[in-house]
């Protein structure tokens, strides 16, 4: 989502190769789904609004499968007037690219009304996620996650007695349509920070803090069951997997279990070492698992609690209960809620960075030497008076052509064929101070990367239109995964902090 940034974050550099790795091809099952998205009147966080559903839930259903399994979605695009596609974030869709759901990339959007059968294979156990790819339908609800296990026989690196997955989002009581139409209007309009945080699809909102008079009498109501703080329950002295994932439509998270230490085990789908943490650090679009254990007083019950860092909260505290079992499951913690780090303490995120190594064992060594490098500026830029982003200068548009469907049939001039630069001039460039011209053009131009070719990306972040403000900017690779090599703060022409013995491999 583009916006006002309001985070003084330091600038950070990151450097990834892409890595393509083989399919299991072990005999397996295959899971089978039939989805519905409509929209329903839904109140997460007790105010009612429209909020888009599968099959009548938000978030959708957890697909549940092993290592190899084949997973088939035949989804139905019940929304009157809009058009929907699902990407699965995470699932490198290893000979089934059409089935990546990027809309206008990989496929045309599903009209309304029509259905599509979204098949592939689920190739490496791990914690994803699906959300929609089409507008700011994710922002709706429309998403969900993925849980693949080892296959039957295999063994994982850590040990645990139960798993349970753990969705967070930030939550908006306007609605998608008066969002988009402010984000892109002249003069821009800002969407503010979110009304609520929501754990596993549930919030609560202070219905007092509630002043229009237009709105229609039990809009906000606390009362309702669909609001109750989400509740994990927990048997005393067992050990949880929680398969923790952020989908955000703006905010960035930090999660803790009152009185709880937390240890890591897997990121984005790959095992890492363990390490402690209370605190955990999520961006939109990460997956880890931490594993817990029940370790505590007994007799009572715990916070689960999640705060806004990298920009100046302005949203409570989103909280559920972790309920040791037999007590009531309603029983709330009599103590103070969570209030998580300081919200522009960015050394502490830094350090959990750096913590993340691959797991001894599950090391995939990078190339010493790569075939090309692309060096991305990520600044924020004027096209026409719209307020737009930007990468080295180019905002990117979706072609009237899905790319894939272009290049398999070989429609030449369905998208701009000049590719966007691979550079910046970052010796001279300062990303701490305003543009002297802040316009950018705007492209559907593409990189084109040889097959099998091992490419250096260099990402780095900058000041934004406003004086003394960085954004947070996760991203995110279809289809690939990648090393991450080193990152830090500042300029590329800064220092960078390098591993030299293990990698940590993302997606």
């Amino acid at each position: 989502m583009m916006g006002k940034p309001s985070l003084l974050d330091p600038r950070r550099v990151l450097l990834f190769i892409v890595l393509c790795v083989g399919v299991v091809t072990e005999a397996t099952k295959v899971r089978r789904y039939k989805w519905e998205v409509k929209y329903e009147f839904k109140a997460p966080d007790c105010f009612r609004k429209l909020a888009i559903s599968i099959n009548g839930r938000t978030p959708g259903p957890t697909i549940l499968a092993q290592q190899g399994d084949t997973i088939i979605v035949e989804l139905k695009n019940s929304l009157l007037t809009e058009n929907v596609a699902i990407h699965w974030h995470g699932i490198r869709q290893i000979g089934t690219p059409w089935s990546d759901g990027t809309e206008g990339v990989t496929q045309c959007p599903i009209l309304p009304g029509d259905t599509f059968i979204y098949k592939f294979v689920v190739d490496r156990p791990g914690t994803y996620l699906y959300h929609a790819h089409y507008g700011m339908q994710r922002e709706a609800g429309l998403y969900g996650s993925i849980q693949v296990s080892v296959p039957d026989g295999a063994k994982e690196p850590f040990s645990y007695d139960y798993d349970r997955s753990l969705v967070l989002t930030d939550w908006y009581h306007k609605s998608t349509y008066e969002q988009a139409t402010g984000l892109s209007s002249i003069p821009f309009v800002w969407v503010g920070e979110p009304q609520s945080l929501l754990i596993q699809g549930k919030g609560r909102f202070n219905c007092s803090l509630l002043t229009s008079p237009s709105l229609a009498p039990g809009t906000c109501n606390t009362s309702l069951p669909e609001c109750s703080p989400f509740v994990l329950t927990v048997v005393p002295g067992k050990t949880y997997r929680l398969r923790v994932a952020s989908l955000a439509s703006l905010s960035a998270f930090n999660f803790e279990i009152e009185g709880h230490n937390m240890t890591v085990v897997e990121a984005d789908g790959h095992n890492v070492e363990p390490f402690v943490i209370k605190n955990l650090n999520i961006y939109s679009g990460e997956t880890y698992s931490v594993l817990v254990r029940a370790d505590q007083d007994p007799s009572r019950n715990y916070w689960m609690g999640l705060n806004v860092v990298s920009r100046k909260p302005a949203t409570p505290t989103g909280l559920a209960i972790f309920n040791y079992y037999p007590n009531h499951p309603r029983r709330m913690p009599a103590t103070p809620t969570p209030a998580g780090p300081l919200w522009n303490d960015s050394d502490y995120r830094l350090a959990q960075s750096i913590a993340i190594k691959a797991r001894q064992g599950y090391i995939h060594p990078p190339p010493l030497t790569s075939d090309r490098q692309i060096i991305l500026l990520n600044t924020q830029n004027s096209i026409n008076g719209f307020r737009r982003w930007s990468v080295n200068n180019v905002s990117f548009t979706l072609p009237h052509t899905p790319y894939l469907i272009a290049l398999k049939q070989n429609l030449k001039h369905h998208f701009d064929p000049i590719p966007p630069p691979d550079t910046y001039d970052y010796v001279n460039y300062d990303i701490f101070k305003l543009q002297e011209n802040p316009n950018a053009t705007s492209s559907d131009s593409i990189y084109r990367l040889k097959f099998n070719s091992t490419v250096d990306i260099i990402l780095q972040n900058a000041n934004t239109m406003v004086l003394n403000n960085s954004e947070t900017h996760p991203w995110h690779l279809h289809g690939h995964d990648f090393w991450v090599l080193g990152f830090g703060k500042g300029s590329l022409i800064q220092s960078m902090i390098r591993r030299s013995i293990t990698w940590s491999i993302r997606s």
